[in-house]
């Protein structure tokens, strides 16, 4: 239930109680089932012959156009001009936070999907379960050792279902070139996300309570974004995207980019200490269930094997936990306050 705030006196208006831990979970769970269809479709185009780079940069382009022009429509030529003016007024930090969180991230993604199941892909993923409390510490957050425990039993979930890729026969190349690319963005996705955290409680940055509306958020990570994937783009000359990728990656940027995107975001920013923070990233273990059923049902890969079910059943078991454990800390810590940002 959720945290009860401190008796102030009554000239003092009461700090906002917590939200439940319950509830930014349930969000970030709704988020990664959106996110699930980048790791499918991503999957379903490298099937299909079409190259990596255009599934990275085609899916940004079209998510800049559909914020902007949700913006348009929902808030107004007046809010969108603000939206613009607020990247005018720091582009190094949505060049760097978008750059690291979306353009890195994504192309890394989309790379790996060339070379690996959507499933596996995904699963490898959640070792930013691992990576988020360590990009906190480096921004000087407090990371409490609590849930510590039940990150670790995911993460050896991760690590059991990627070796039972090595042990159905895969080369250590496709291993190692779906593993890699992904080891990198589960640090710098975190890191892409922390930047804009600050940025958002940055008071002195001119505009900045507008981004309180997670599109804007996403909007400016993606606008920073898109310069990395035209330095792909070029850097590796692929032919022409086919019709058929032109649509998937609209598909991409329509759901994940735009729906999930924003909705995990917004359970990001319902959430200012680091367990919460660290909780919502976690319900991206999610994508992998998401995933792997999609996988099976439309992409035609076979069903994981005993050892693969331990890895999920410890995966599983792992977030369970992690949500107990922060329940029974609101409950028994009745004193506890949501601090201002």
């Amino acid at each position: 239930m959720p945290a009860t705030a401190v008796p102030l006196p009554s000239a003092c208006a009461p700090a906002p109680t917590a939200p439940s831990l319950v509830r930014v979970m349930m969000l970030g769970i709704a988020a990664g089932g959106l996110f699930s269809l980048t790791f499918i479709l991503n999957r379903l185009m490298s099937m299909e012959g079409g190259h990596w780079a255009w599934s990275a940069a085609l899916r940004y382009l079209d998510t800049a156009i559909l914020l902007t022009a949700w913006l348009l429509v929902r808030r107004g030529p007046a809010f969108v001009s603000r939206v613009f003016a607020l990247y005018r007024a720091r582009p190094i930090v949505w060049l760097l936070a978008g750059g690291s969180g979306y353009g890195v991230t994504y192309s890394c993604f989309c790379y790996a999907a060339a070379h690996t199941p959507a499933w596996m892909l995904s699963t490898t993923w959640q070792l930013t379960i691992l990576a988020s409390p360590i990009v906190m510490l480096a921004f000087g957050a407090r990371v409490p050792l609590r849930g510590v425990v039940s990150l670790a039993v995911i993460a050896a979930g991760v690590m059991i279902v990627n070796a039972t890729r090595v042990q159905d026969g895969a080369s250590m190349g496709q291993v190692v070139a779906g593993i890699l690319p992904v080891i990198v963005a589960a640090f710098t996705y975190p890191l892409g996300n922390q930047m804009l955290s600050h940025a958002r409680h940055d008071r002195n940055l001119p505009g900045g309570d507008i981004l309180a509306d997670p599109a804007v958020s996403v909007l400016l990570l993606t606008l920073g974004a898109l310069p990395v994937f035209a330095a792909v783009v070029l850097g590796s000359a692929p032919p022409p995207p086919t019709a058929g990728q032109i649509l998937d990656t609209a598909l991409v940027a329509l759901v994940a980019g735009c729906g999930g995107m924003t909705l995990f975001i917004y359970a990001r920013n319902m959430s200012s200490d680091p367990m919460r923070i660290a909780a919502v990233d976690a319900t991206q273990a999610s994508e992998m269930f998401f995933a792997l059923a999609g996988d099976t049902l439309f992409l035609g890969a076979p069903l994981p094997g005993a050892m693969a079910w331990t890895g999920i059943a410890a995966v599983l078991c792992g977030l369970i936990a992690f949500t107990v454990q922060g329940q029974a800390k609101q409950v028994l810590d009745t004193d506890a306050t949501y601090p201002e940002p």
